[in-house]
């Protein structure tokens, strides 16, 4: 699978300076982590959960999670482990390429029971979300999902979602970050990502932002945001990949952006006709909220409806100055450091500051490919929906 992949090879060819590159779920955990892009979210009560899949891969989804955990009913468990069973064979099946296919569980004892009841299928999954992450839950968690691997004969990735009060309240976040960063380096081979859930947050406090503000405009969640990189999402080599936060707006029967795509995105009103119905359809917040978990150090975002993946991407793919400036600062006649002008010459590019900077510039780009120099958002945008 590939980062825009489901367009035709002639269009990404006038888009794209640099392709993205193909990735498995056997690449490695680094290239992985950085190219779960909008992971989408859906029950795993659905009927037609197979061809769900289906539908969403050929639409440029690459990675998905089947929620057995908040998305569904106390009483839904059972059949819903079921129906995952059922759906997971027939989706082997079909033999045809699928996103990297995750299992949200409640407790530890699902991972390996499910990874039993998959059976040859089992194949066809990357690994469990593990909801409400702490230090005391983690290593049962994480346990499991070794078992479960040694038990399919295969290696399954974890990525924990950090969502408890205990880190949310200030009096007990920093033993609840150092007990967390305990867990998941204790068992880093297997953790993918990690996972924020902003939702429940806001819960802890009766909040919910509304669809013209982000999650940094909610202070009391910004806070956690920022504590979370700063100790889990270091630059150092310690660090691991932290995805943004779940934007929960979207409008009913939406026919996403139709008008606007009659028009060249390279006209300016085909660029006021799309920015208009981004606001009608209240992404416009989603945008401004992609942008900001980008300088805020976040990579991906949970996605709870299809309409939301396409502006993730678009916004993930990195600009040609963006590359430029980091390809300069990563020469190796630049290794002893030092100042220069960039090649857009608006800006100063210090090599030892911006290093890591480039680095992940880099690495955004191996998965989301680099624009050509006058391909913008609009362009990228406005081709990913056209399928």
């Amino acid at each position: 699978m590939r980062h825009f992949g489901h367009i035709s090879p002639t269009v990404r060819e006038d888009l794209f300076h640099q392709e993205p590159v193909e990735f498995t779920a056997a690449s490695p955990a680094r290239t992985l982590a950085a190219a779960l892009g909008a992971t989408l979210y859906s029950p795993a009560t659905r009927p037609h959960l197979a061809a769900d899949v289906a539908k969403q891969a050929r639409r440029g989804v690459v990675s998905m999670v089947l929620c057995l955990e908040d998305s569904i009913s106390d009483a839904e468990v059972a059949g819903a482990e079921e129906n995952l069973v059922r759906q997971f064979a027939e989706i082997d099946a079909a033999g045809t390429e699928a996103p990297l296919l995750f299992i949200r569980v409640r407790e530890p004892e699902q991972i390996v029971d499910l990874a039993r009841r998959l059976g040859g299928a089992a194949h066809r999954l990357a690994g469990f979300v593990l909801p409400k992450f702490t230090e005391s839950r983690g290593t049962a968690f994480l346990d499991a999902v070794g078992q479960a691997a040694e038990q399919a004969g295969q290696h399954f990735y974890a990525m924990p979602v950090l969502e408890t009060p205990e880190l949310l309240h200030l009096e007990t976040r920093v033993e609840a970050l150092a007990g967390i960063s305990r867990t998941v380096n204790a068992y880093r081979d297997r953790v993918l990502a990690l996972r924020l859930g902003v939702t429940d947050f806001c819960s802890a406090y009766g909040l919910r932002r509304t669809p013209d503000m982000t999650a940094y405009d909610v202070q009391i969640v910004a806070g956690v945001i920022a504590d979370v990189v700063n100790v889990l999402s270091r630059a150092d080599g310690t660090g691991f990949t932290v995805t943004g936060p779940v934007w929960e707006y979207f409008r009913s029967q939406q026919r996403l952006f139709k008008p606007q795509l009659r028009r060249s995105p390279f006209l300016e009103e085909g660029v006021e006709e799309l920015r208009t119905a981004l606001i009608e359809h209240d992404l416009d917040g989603l945008l401004r909220e992609i942008e900001l978990d980008r300088a805020n150090g976040l990579l991906g975002k949970t996605c709870i409806h299809p309409a939301h993946v396409t502006p993730v991407h678009a916004l993930s793919v990195v600009s040609h100055e963006e590359f430029s400036d980091a390809q300069d600062i990563l020469r190796p006649e630049r290794g002893g450091g030092g100042v220069m002008r960039s090649a857009y010459t608006n800006k100063m590019n210090e090599v030892k500051p911006h290093r890591a900077w480039a680095e992940r510039t880099m690495l955004r780009a191996e998965v989301f490919g680099v624009a050509k120099e006058e391909v913008g958002f609009v362009d990228l945008l406005t081709a990913g929906l056209q399928v």
